[in-house]
C-alpha cells in the first residue's frame, strides 16, 4: 500500500504552450498557435459577451512557427475577446482560443478576467485530504442537477455547483461514508444555451466547447465569468473540509462537433485523426476523435489536467472513452500529475466507441493496462458478470440467478490480477489479467451510462417485486465493496434510485433524472446498508490491501457452486483486526449450503443487515447462506 503525504494546495498559471491570454493591469499578451499559412490573424475586443460590434480588433504578429502574438496596452478586466484566423473581413470565424481560462455565456467568447479575485476566502489554504492508497477511495459518482433539482432534496441552489456546499448535501456524503465525488462533465460544453435557463434543459455534458472553464448552466449567473469560478472553487472548497475529493469527469477525446469547435477554428484540422482517405476518424462515436498523439494536442492535454488541480485544487480525472488516447500521452499525464501529488488519482474507460485511426496497440484499453501503471480502468467483467451484458438490457446473469460468471464475479473480487484460484478461460470479456495491481481496477455495478442498477434488474428478472429488488441490489454491491478493486457508486443508489427504464438518460427531463430524496424514508434499510458496507471497508484493511502480492497472500477462494462465490481474508497476514474473514454471496433465489473453515464466528453481514459489532454467533463447517443476499462473517 502506498502512503501519500497531504498536500497544500497552490494555485498557479497553466504553462506558457497556452497561455493565451496574459492580463495585467497595464497591458494583455495575447498568444496563440495558430498555422503559419494564415494570411491574417486579429484579435476582437468586446465591451460584453453580446455585443455585436468589437471595440477594437488587433492584428497579431507571427513569432515563430505556427506562433502569433500581439500585446494591448491597456487595462482590459472586464473586457471580452475572440480570435479570428480567417482573414476574411465578410465573414467571420471567431473562437475564444483553446484554452480560455473565463468565457462570457455559452461560452463562445473568451473573457479578460483577474483570476486571483475569484479565489474565495481562504483558498490558498485548502487542503487535499489526507489519503494512503487509491484502495481507501469510495467514489461517488454524481451529475450536479439530478442531485439536487428535485424539491424533495431540500437544498437552495438546485442543480447548480453550490448545492454542494450546502450543509444538507455534505452531511448526507458524510454519513453515507464516500469520501470521493466524481463529478459528471463540469467544464463549458455545449448542449445547454444558458441565456435560456428558465427552460427546462438537460444533458450529461460530454459535448466539450471549453475544456477549462465551468459550465455555466451550473452557476448563478452565467453571464458574470467570475461568477461560475468562484463558485466551483466554493464547491472545491466545501467538499475539501468535509473530507471528501473531487474528481473531474474530461473528454478530451472528442468535441461537440468539427465545424464550430474552438480546436478546429484555431488550427484547422491539425487536432483530428483523419483516416486513410481524408475523412475524419469518428473512435469517440461522436462524429471525431482527437488525436492525442499529436504534440500541440498533448501538450493541451497535460497543461488542462495541471490547470485544474493547481487553479481548481481538483484530486483526480476520470477519462471518457480513454481507449482514444495513446498511451504514451496517458503515461505523461501520471509523470506530471505525480510531480505535483502522486495521490491524484487517475482512471477512465479502457475502451473506444469505434475504430480509432491510430495504431490499436497504442491505444489506452483495458487490455494494455500493465503498460499504463497507476492508472485505472472500469471493469466491465464484474459489472455485468453481475447484472448481465451491456449488449442486452433484458438479460441477466449472477443476479437473476443464471449461472456462468461466478468466475468472472471472482476475478473482479481480486481486482483482475492475476490470482492463482481464478481462471482467466472463464472470464467474460478477457482470457487474462489486465491489472498489474488491484487498484487499476475500477469496481462497479452501475454508473450514469446504461441503466441503473434497479431498472437493470427489473428489466432482466420480469415481475420482481420491491423485496427481492432490494436484495438484490444489495448483494451486488456487497460484491462491489468487498472487492480489492476501487469501488464507485452512481448517485442516489443509495436511495433506491430509478430512471424509469431508460437506458441512454443523457438529455432526458428531470422527470427521469432526478433524484427522489423521499425515498431515504421510504427505504431506509437500502441507506442503512450502503452506509454500513461503506463503513465495513473503511474500518477494515483487509478489503482493501492495494497491492497485488498481498491479495494473492491474503485472499483464497472456496469452491465456487451455481451463482454462488464464496471467499476468506486473512485478517491477521492483512493486519487487521479481524483473524480471519468469510464472505459468501449468493445470486441463488434459495438458500444455499457451503462448507467454511471450522471455528467460532461473529455474524456482522447476512439477510441485508449489517452490524461491524455482530449480529450473533455461529459455528463453522456447513453453514446455509439466505437467498440473494451476502454472509459476511469473521473470529
Amino acid at each position: 500500500m502506498t502512503a501519500f503525504a497531504a498536500f497544500t494546495i497552490h494555485s498557479a498559471q497553466a504553462q506558457d504552450t497556452f497561455n493565451e491570454v496574459s492580463y495585467s493591469p497595464g497591458q494583455t499578451v495575447f498568444r496563440l498557435h495558430a498555422p503559419s499559412s494564415a494570411r491574417k490573424v486579429v484579435v476582437r475586443i468586446y465591451p460584453d459577451a453580446l455585443s455585436a460590434k468589437p471595440e477594437r480588433t488587433v492584428r497579431m504578429k507571427r513569432t515563430g512557427n505556427d506562433t502569433w502574438q500581439t500585446v494591448v496596452k491597456a487595462d482590459l478586466k472586464g473586457r471580452f475577446y475572440t480570435f479570428d484566423i480567417s482573414g476574411d473581413k465578410k465573414s467571420w470565424c471567431e473562437t475564444p482560443g483553446v484554452f480560455a481560462k473565463a468565457v462570457g455565456v455559452n461560452g463562445k467568447r473568451g473573457a479578460i478576467v483577474d483570476m486571483a479575485t475569484t479565489n474565495p476566502q481562504g483558498w490558498e489554504g485548502d487542503v487535499r485530504p489526507a489519503l494512503q492508497s487509491p484502495a481507501d477511495l469510495v467514489v461517488y459518482e454524481l451529475h450536479h442537477r439530478d442531485f439536487s433539482i428535485d424539491a424533495s432534496s431540500g437544498l437552495v441552489h438546485k442543480g447548480k455547483f453550490l448545492a454542494l456546499t450546502e450543509p444538507k448535501a455534505i452531511a448526507h456524503l458524510k454519513e453515507l461514508g464516500i469520501n470521493a465525488v466524481h463529478i459528471l462533465p463540469s467544464y463549458d460544453f455545449g448542449s445547454v444555451d444558458e441565456t435560456k435557463l428558465s427552460q427546462p434543459q438537460y444533458n450529461w455534458g460530454y459535448d466539450p466547447v471549453n475544456y477549462n472553464v465551468p459550465e455555466g448552466s451550473y452557476s448563478t449567473d452565467p453571464y458574470n465569468p467570475l461568477t461560475r469560478i468562484r463558485e466551483f472553487k466554493l464547491m472545491v472548497q466545501a467538499l475539501h473540509k468535509a473530507g471528501i475529493r473531487v474528481i473531474l469527469d474530461v473528454v478530451y477525446n472528442h468535441t461537440y462537433d468539427i465545424e464550430h469547435s474552438n480546436f478546429q477554428r484555431t488550427y484547422p484540422d491539425y487536432f483530428y485523426r483523419k483516416k486513410a482517405d481524408g475523412t475524419y476518424s469518428d473512435g469517440s462515436g461522436c462524429g471525431n476523435e482527437t488525436a492525442s498523439e499529436k504534440p500541440l494536442m498533448r501538450e493541451f492535454m497535460l497543461e488542462s489536467v495541471k490547470y485544474w488541480v493547481s487553479e481548481y485544487h481538483i484530486d483526480g480525472f476520470r477519462f471518457d472513452l480513454m481507449g482514444v488516447h495513446d498511451m504514451e500521452t496517458m503515461n505523461l499525464i501520471r509523470a506530471e500529475l505525480s510531480r505535483i501529488d502522486p495521490s491524484i488519482f487517475v482512471y477512465g474507460e479502457g475502451w473506444s466507441a469505434g475504430t480509432c485511426a491510430y495504431p490499436a496497440d497504442k491505444l489506452s484499453v483495458k487490455a494494455h493496462m500493465q503498460q499504463l501503471p497507476g492508472i485505472a480502468a472500469f471493469s466491465d467483467e464484474l459489472r455485468d458478470a453481475l447484472r448481465g451484458p451491456f449488449s442486452d438490457d433484458t438479460k441477466g446473469a449472477f443476479l437473476a440467478g443464471i449461472p456462468g460468471e461466478e468466475e468472472s464475479v471472482k476475478a473482479g473480487i481480486a481486482g483482475m490480477i492475476a490470482h492463482p484460484d481464478v481462471d482467466y478461460s472463464k472470464v467474460n470479456y478477457t482470457k487474462t489479467p489486465w491489472a498489474l495491481e488491484p487498484v487499476q481496477m475500477m469496481s462497479y455495478v452501475s454508473c450514469h451510462d446504461d441503466m441503473c442498477l434497479t431498472d437493470r434488474l427489473r428489466a432482466s428478472i420480469p415481475g420482481i417485486k420491491d423485496d427481492e429488488l432490494i436484495r438484490l441490489d444489495l448483494l451486488a454491491q456487497t460484491a462491489v465493496f468487498t472487492s480489492q478493486g476501487v469501488p464507485f457508486m452512481l448517485s442516489g443508489e443509495e436511495m433506491l434510485r430509478n430512471k424509469k427504464g431508460v437506458h441512454n438518460s443523457f438529455e432526458s427531463p428531470d422527470s427521469i433524472n432526478h433524484l427522489d430524496w423521499n425515498n431515504l424514508q421510504r427505504y431506509p434499510q437500502v441507506f442503512s446498508y450502503y452506509k454500513n458496507l461503506i463503513g465495513l471497508r473503511k474500518s477494515h484493511p483487509a478489503f482493501r490491501l492495494g497491492d497485488a502480492n498481498k491479495v494473492r497472500e491474503v485472499l483464497d477462494f472456496l469452491p465456487s457452486q451455481p451463482c454462488l462465490v464464496a471467499f476468506t481474508l486473512n485478517g491477521k497476514l492483512a493486519g487487521d483486526s479481524w483473524q480471519n474473514i468469510i464472505v459468501v454471496l449468493n445470486g441463488n433465489p434459495e438458500p444455499r449450503e457451503i462448507e467454511v473453515p471450522a471455528g467460532s464466528y461473529t455474524v456482522v453481514c447476512c439477510d441485508g443487515v449489517i452490524n461491524e459489532n455482530g449480529l450473533g454467533r455461529m459455528e463453522g463447517g456447513k453453514v446455509v447462506v439466505d437467498p440473494q443476499s451476502a454472509l459476511i462473517i469473521h473470529n
